[in-house]
């Protein structure tokens, strides 16, 4: 092939006008005659027994159809997957309840479902349900949690719900070789996903018995584990995934799929359930609260000889993906260095909290903040300039990953990145203030693309070329806005020469569409770009062959060009594609192809040492700030902000500045003011008017600097970034507090008031 006409090239989405002038649809902009309201009672206790739910008043208010308890539920325990190997074994998968039973595990937790002729009549049902409950003492704190005779949150006789571990070389006689020491704790908060687009959707029965559901999903392959829930055959559960208004991990679980399901099942009309943005905040999953305790030693001259890591994560009331995130945090726990003395320990504990799952960088950020910090720390306490001591430990092609041992054989892009996102801050900025200081940090990390290999990942794509030369497009693959739909209609028409307006797309029905697999763990430019990019390749390889009989010439000196078949050296001999299509269609050429794409596979690993492949590969990155921190106020703002990594090919930049630029701002909100504040079970930030998240006034210009190397696993050599984009520029904010102001904050959020007390602290050790 020649050089890329549409891949590589910022065009716009595929979808960009119908969101501009907002004709696209989300999962809130439908409705059908005759539906329903669906309305979710939730318990008001984090840890209670339940007595006794007595519906009676509900289910007998004029508009009510339906009132459900857990009673009538066909299959009330479900159980949360991650993966499809059946070697996954146990601390990997965990039951949770459609509707409490018995009793509730967390503030907000579902006890009972109504579904009504309108919003107000459902509202006033809910009222009507009167829940006696008996309230427990609950645990709050996962580290109390672990002790013998903690309050126990789920059935089993521990809270622990998963361990990890991972070590190399002799850690002591790493630390008695080590010059320095640095020992400390660091913490990180519930955060929410804070999507635009609550959670919502909309089901209906059809005239052939099937549940059908629109949903905004990220993984549509629930409709199973709705047809499991129900007791139905999988094929009478249909998914419809919609655009969605964001996901960020948050609409990786099951959602208002199960409680459209049972309401439609039972009413046998469409039922509509659109979640408050309050109450999306009090009942969905969070990202996980660490507790990271870390000692780190180097030698005088910065070089790292030892690495001691202990790791608590908070799960919350029940396990959903939590002992997936804190396996991702302990392979994550050393991060892109090389160390030859390692030990990582990890635990996964349910507490009485909002449960806790997956959210953008699943794992890898938490232990990011944790070690960036140690390394700025190393930085000042040897007097050695920030970009040096990560070069002189980072990681390089031929290396290995200091807590797993995996070799990295594809390109490794550091120190290159931290480079350019150091130099790209330019010079520094004056200031004539006294009470506004200056400070810069830097910060570099890794994180994984694709699925952990012992998975058996895989995705399927179907792609046509109709008899008029356009194309068509089935697959599985959910879009959260993120240009993952997009992204496929680019590879194929960049494949099959045509216009991006002749490539029509089909996507996540489980009717009518091959599964592509989740929309999850920055797998799909991998997973289901590879699968679109064979399906493509193998129709062009047939167009081609047939056309080489037309031309009478080699089929290795053929391209297809703006609807074109020609010859690469003499382009002004040619036929037009779709005479090709008309050939290849009288003599039986198939021109349609469902591929599908497996990624490499292992057995399942020691997960008290996890060693060798446990990834397919990492996306490499660095982001460095300038900040100006009020040391009267505490206000920090952020001046400048570069944010690099290798992408291995840009198949559209725009798309991928885009996700660089909102992954920093997604996590300058974790760095500076994100916090969903639990206390004793109760959630204390129910809506945005106290969980602060960054507006147009807190974000600078971001500066995306892209490396393209060609050395992905994607297609054309392209790597993931969606999460890799957003996990390091927590710690790169804190390190450039530290420089300005002296005062190292070890608990994100670092909020003003933090920075003001950790400078009176500092004042009076003074």
């Amino acid at each position: 092939m020649s050089e890329f006409k549409i891949v590589g090239k910022p065009i716009p989405r595929h979808d960009a006008w119908s969101k501009v002038t907002g004709d696209l649809k989300y999962a809130d902009d439908f409705s059908l005659p005759g539906m329903l309201f669906a309305k979710v009672l939730r318990s008001k206790y984090p840890a209670a027994k339940i007595i006794s739910v007595d519906t009676g008043k509900a289910d007998q208010l004029d508009g009510v159809r339906a009132v459900l308890t857990a009673k009538d539920v066909p299959h009330n325990e479900t159980v949360t997957k991650f993966g499809q190997s059946t070697e996954v074994g146990k601390g990997f998968e965990g039951l949770y309840r459609v509707l409490a039973d018995k009793k509730v595990r967390f503030m907000g937790e579902a006890v009972a479902l109504v579904a009504a002729e309108t919003e107000e009549i459902a509202e006033r049902a809910l009222d009507l349900i009167k829940v006696k409950y008996e309230p427990l003492p609950g645990v709050f704190d996962p580290l109390e949690a672990i002790k013998p005779g903690a309050y126990l949150v789920g059935e089993n006789n521990t809270n622990i719900i998963g361990e990890f571990g991972c070590h190399q070389g002799d850690i002591e006689k790493g630390f008695a070789q080590a010059d320095i020491i640095i020992e400390d704790t660091y913490k990180v908060p519930f955060v929410d996903h804070a999507y635009l687009e609550t959670e919502g959707g909309i089901a209906w029965i059809d005239d052939y018995g099937v549940i059908n559901i629109r949903v905004g999903s990220q993984v549509i392959e629930h409709f199973r584990d709705v047809a499991d829930v129900l007791g139905l055959p999988h094929n009478k559960v249909r998914y419809i995934g919609t655009m969605m208004g964001g996901g960020f991990g948050g609409k990786e679980d099951i959602t208002v799929e199960t409680y459209l399901a049972l309401l439609t099942w039972k009413t046998k009309k469409p039922v509509r359930l659109v979640y408050t943005r309050e109450e999306s905040i009090l009942c969905h999953s969070k990202r996980h609260p660490f507790v990271m305790k870390y000692k780190v030693g180097a030698k005088k001259d910065g070089k790292l000889v030892a690495l001691d890591a202990e790791l608590i994560s908070d799960a919350g009331a029940y396990p959903y993906l939590s002992p997936w995130v804190t396996l991702y945090a302990t392979v994550n726990a050393a991060g892109p260095y090389c160390i030859p003395n390692v030990k990582v320990k990890a635990h996964c504990v349910l507490t009485n909290n909002t449960f806790t799952s997956a959210n953008r960088g699943f794992g890898a950020p938490q232990p990011n903040f944790a070690y960036e910090s140690i390394m700025d720390e190393l930085s000042h306490k040897l007097n050695i300039d920030p970009l040096e001591i990560r070069r002189r430990n980072c990681l390089t092609t031929g290396k290995a990953l200091a807590t797993t041992g995996q070799v990295f054989k594809t390109y490794v892009a550091l120190p290159e990145v931290a480079e350019k996102a150091w130099e790209a801050l330019g010079k520094p900025t004056g200031c004539e203030d006294e009470n506004r200081k200056i400070g810069r940090g830097l910060a570099i990390g890794l994180m994984s693309y694709g699925r952990m290999t012992f998975l058996h990942d895989s995705s399927r794509c179907y792609v046509r070329l109709e008899s008029d030369g356009s194309v068509l497009i089935r697959s599985g693959i959910p879009d959260l806005g993120g240009g993952q739909i997009s992204l496929l209609c680019q590879i194929v028409a960049e494949e099959l020469g045509v216009p991006m307006s002749q490539v029509k797309i089909y996507h996540s029905d489980t009717a009518l569409t091959p599964l592509a697999g989740t929309t999850t763990a920055t797998r799909q430019t991998y997973m289901s770009g590879n699968a679109t990019l064979k399906a493509a390749r193998e129709i062009r390889n047939r167009i081609l062959n047939k056309a080489a009989v037309i031309l009478n010439v080699n089929q290795d000196k053929l391209d297809i060009i703006n609807e074109k078949v020609l010859v690469n050296y003499d382009p002004s001999q040619y036929v037009p594609l779709v005479e090709v299509v008309k050939a290849c269609n009288t003599d039986g050429i198939e021109l349609f192809c469902e591929a599908q794409f497996n990624a490499p596979f292992t057995t399942t690993p020691d997960l008290s040492n996890i060693r060798g492949m446990t990834f397919p590969d990492f996306t490499f990155g660095a982001q460095a700030v300038e900040v100006a921190v009020d040391t009267e106020t505490g206000q920090v703002e952020i001046l400048k902000l570069t944010t690099c990594y290798d992408v291995g090919k840009a198949i559209n930049p725009l798309s991928v500045e885009g996700q660089m630029e909102g992954g920093s701002i997604y996590g300058m909100g974790y760095a500076l003011t994100e916090e969903v504040i639990i206390e004793k079970g109760i959630t204390m930030t129910p809506s945005f008017a106290e969980y602060i998240i960054p507006t147009a006034v807190d974000v600078p210009d971001v500066k995306a600097i892209l490396v393209e190397s060609g050395g992905g696993l994607g297609p054309y050599g392209a790597k993931g970034i969606g999460e890799p984009a957003c996990s390091i520029i927590a710690p790169a904010i804190l390190n450039a507090i530290y420089d300005a102001t002296g005062v190292r904050i070890k608990s994100l959020p670092a909020t003003p008031e933090k920075i003001i007390r950790a400078f009176k602290k500092d004042y009076f050790k003074k």
